[in-house]
């Protein structure tokens, strides 16, 4: 592979949902990245693709749930990253994802809650909690629970979700860079190398695999997602 000047990607977009503990996982490799490349940081409702798609959750197969949790908690250990799950998962992430819309996704905001659910395993469900999140927040819960309550941000969460699936992500953490998707905190490595190298994908093994298609399914096939 011969190195290439690194162009600067049209657009970087980070698509989310604090449900997500790979979301997490993958946050301080996102902050890292955006001191070189700016990214637009979007809450979604990761529900919203699994209904898109007609996919199960990780944490809807039972078996597939506990090795999810495990691999979560070995890769925390394993990138040194403190990670404590809440009580009980899945949770409702709907208020958490409204009101980090309506504060404009900015990052210190993602990072401080991210950091209550994930670093710290509380339970923004209870009033207690989300209380504390919001104090950290630097918001009352009164000025919180009306930010998070607002009919702009119930529909942005929506667009964004929106925008998501017409983009064809079909899971998350996903950074999309130009129309290229990359999904998952292990991804991120590709990422970078397709930052520095905008042909990666255009040239052999990388290129091939993209044209591969299928002999059996057991579905047909969608090549491009549903309206």
């Amino acid at each position: 592979m011969t190195p290439a000047t690194p162009a600067t990607p049209a657009s970087a977009t980070w698509y989310f949902d604090v449900i997500s503990p790979f979301s997490y996982l993958a946050l301080g490799e996102i902050e890292d990245l955006a001191k070189s490349v700016a990214i637009a940081y979007r809450p979604i409702l990761f529900a919203g693709l699994l209904q898109h798609w007609k996919h199960l959750g990780p944490a809807e197969i039972p078996s597939k749930r506990i090795h999810t949790y495990r691999l979560c908690v070995f890769e925390a250990r394993r990138r040194g990253i403190q990670l404590r799950f809440p009580p009980a998962h899945p949770f409702n992430p709907l208020k958490p994802l409204r009101l980090l819309t309506a504060l404009e996704a900015d990052p210190r905001a993602i990072r401080t809650v991210m950091d209550c659910i994930w670093r710290e395993g509380l339970d923004l469900g209870t009033e207690a909690d989300w209380n504390a999140t919001c104090t950290r927040l630097g918001l009352d819960a009164a000025a919180a629970a009306a930010l998070a309550d607002a009919p702009e941000a119930k529909t942005r969460l929506r667009s964004n979700t929106d925008e998501a699936i017409t983009a064809k992500l079909f899971g998350v953490p996903t950074l999309k860079i130009d129309d290229e998707l990359f999904w998952g905190a292990d991804a991120l490595p590709m990422a970078r190398a397709y930052l520095e190298y905008p042909a990666l994908f255009q040239s052999g093994e990388l290129h091939r695999v993209g044209t591969i298609g299928a002999s059996s399914s057991r579905v047909p096939l969608q090549t491009e997602p549903r309206q």
